[in-house]
């Protein structure tokens, strides 16, 4: 297996698609514009900052979605998608994607914002394998506001890439290639699992390290 690995905010897409999606909520009247836009403002600094709560973030997050029902989250959701995802789908994104398909590599996406929110965009850009962070449901399938086994975020991501890995009965060793693509220092640690980390649209702090150690630095949208 030749495995090709995707960050998705500010790496395939030039957005936080966690934090629009809270933009989004505001926008249909299902939260405060004032008290949860700065939230929701400073949950993105924080991980920025590399100091986020993920479970805490999680709770806040869906905290919309779960005060309403799966029906009225779906229709949402595809508003959200024609509104505010496709547009800022760059053909140089859609491209990147699939020239690694092309070349028969397994392309799989790999991101911290939940999967009820990215599910969707993996299909739009044409990605069969989703890790997310994935939420808990109860047994009435409502969601909890906690999150689902190990969240796909920092260290976690390279946990949850090996464990999807066994699932497709590979191991790292058995790779004859592997590349991830991301924005972020908070997936240093994936970056460095890899054969071939790419640093995309990178942040100051990925910048530097990249350059420091010689990684190839792409910048798919403008600055």
């Amino acid at each position: 297996m030749r495995l090709a690995l995707f960050d998705l905010d500010y790496t395939l897409l030039p957005i936080d698609s966690d934090h629009a999606w809270g933009e989004f909520t505001v926008q249909l009247g299902w939260c405060d514009r004032h008290t949860f836009g700065q939230a929701n403002d400073r949950y993105l600094q924080q991980y920025q900052a590399g100091v986020l709560d993920i479970h805490d973030y999680v709770r806040f997050a869906t905290a919309s979605a779960r005060a309403r029902g799966d029906t009225e989250v779906a229709a949402a959701r595809q508003r959200f998608m024609q509104e505010v995802i496709e547009p800022r789908i760059t053909p140089a994104a859609r491209q990147l994607v699939q020239d690694h398909q092309r070349a028969g590599d397994t392309v799989l996406l790999v991101t911290a914002t939940n999967a009820l929110v990215t599910r969707p965009i993996a299909h739009a850009f044409g990605i069969e394998h989703l890790v997310a962070t994935e939420l808990s449901r109860d047994a009435q399938g409502r969601l909890t506001g906690a999150i689902e086994g190990v969240p796909s975020f920092r260290e976690g991501k390279v946990q949850r890439v090996e464990q999807w890995l066994q699932q497709h009965g590979v191991d790292w060793a058995q790779l004859e290639h592997s590349v991830f693509y991301t924005d972020s220092i908070n997936d240093l640690a994936l970056m460095q699992r890899v054969a071939e980390p790419i640093a995309t649209n990178p942040d100051d702090r990925l910048r530097a390290h990249a350059l420091q150690h010689g990684w190839r630095i792409l910048q798919l949208f403008d600055d």
